[in-house]
C-alpha cells in the first residue's frame, strides 16, 4: 500500500493531484451558487457569513464576529461599514472601553433573516448531496482546517 514516505515525489507534483487545488475550485464554484442565491438579497458571501453571525448570537463585539467567521479586522471593518450603510447592522462604541465596538442586527438586518431563509437550502440542493453527506463532508473539512490550523511552519521545513 502506497503513503505519503513511499509515493514517488512526481506523485505530488501533478496539479489534479493537489488537495488544495480541488478544494480552491470547490471555494470557487460555491462562491458563484452563492452569488446567485444572494443577489436579491444584494449582499456578497463575507456579508452573508457576518449576517449568519448576528442572527444567531444578536449584539456581539467585532472581535467576535472576526472569530467566528474567521476574518480579520481589516477585512471585516469595510464590510461592517458597508452593512451598517446598507441599514442591516448598527456598530456602537463600548462606553466601557472606546476601542471596543459591538455590531447587532438593526430591524431591517432582522428583516433580511426571512429572505435568507431559503438560501441554505438552495445551497444544499445545488451540491447534489445528501443531507448526510454534506453533515459529513462539513465535519471533515472542520477537521481538516483544525489540523491545518495546528501545523507548526517549521515542520513544513523538514518534510521531505
Amino acid at each position: 500500500m502506497e503513503t505519503l514516505d513511499t509515493a514517488p515525489d512526481e506523485d505530488f507534483l501533478r496539479l489534479d493531484d493537489q488537495i488544495c487545488f480541488s478544494l480552491h475550485a470547490a471555494t470557487r464554484a460555491f462562491n458563484g451558487v452563492y452569488r446567485e442565491a444572494l443577489k436579491d438579497l444584494g449582499i456578497t458571501y463575507p456579508q452573508y457569513l457576518v449576517m449568519l453571525v448576528l442572527w444567531e448570537h444578536g449584539e456581539l463585539p467585532v472581535k467576535g464576529i472576526g472569530e467566528r467567521v474567521r476574518l480579520d479586522s481589516g477585512t471585516l471593518s469595510p464590510l461592517l461599514k458597508r452593512l451598517e450603510a446598507a441599514g442591516y447592522v448598527e456598530r456602537r462604541r463600548s462606553p466601557e472601553d472606546e476601542r471596543s465596538v459591538t455590531v447587532r442586527p438593526t430591524a431591517e438586518g432582522t428583516a433580511l433573516r426571512e429572505k435568507a431563509r431559503g438560501v441554505p437550502r438552495r445551497i444544499a440542493a445545488a451540491t447534489g448531496l445528501e443531507l448526510g453527506e454534506l453533515r459529513d463532508l462539513r465535519e471533515r473539512l472542520d477537521a481538516l482546517a483544525v489540523r491545518l490550523g495546528g501545523v507548526d511552519p517549521d515542520d513544513l521545513n523538514t518534510c521531505r
